[in-house]
């Protein structure tokens, strides 16, 4: 399986950057998950939960609003405010 670069950013720090499976994100019209190869597009987010999936593991961040930017190159989410869940 493809691999997706993925970045989460919060004004404060990057909380996470690297190469994985999957990343499920809070869009303002509604709930998305993103793949390698998947189409470019811009949306806002909404307060929940970005999860981000590599092989059997996951991650989970609760976000505060935001904006994620798919592009050929990957994911990027620019988070108002993150933090990772324990």
């Amino acid at each position: 399986m493809a691999k997706l670069h993925f970045s989460l950013v919060s004004p404060e720090r990057e909380l996470f950057s690297g190469e994985v499976d999957q990343v499920d994100a809070p869009g303002l019209e509604g709930d998305f998950g993103v793949l390698a190869g998947h189409a470019p597009f811009m949306t806002a987010l909404k307060t929940g939960q970005v999860t981000v999936r590599d092989g059997g593991s996951a991650r989970t961040f609760d976000i505060d609003g935001g904006f994620a930017d798919v592009t050929p190159d990957g994911l990027t989410i620019l988070a108002e405010s993150a933090v990772e869940r324990s």
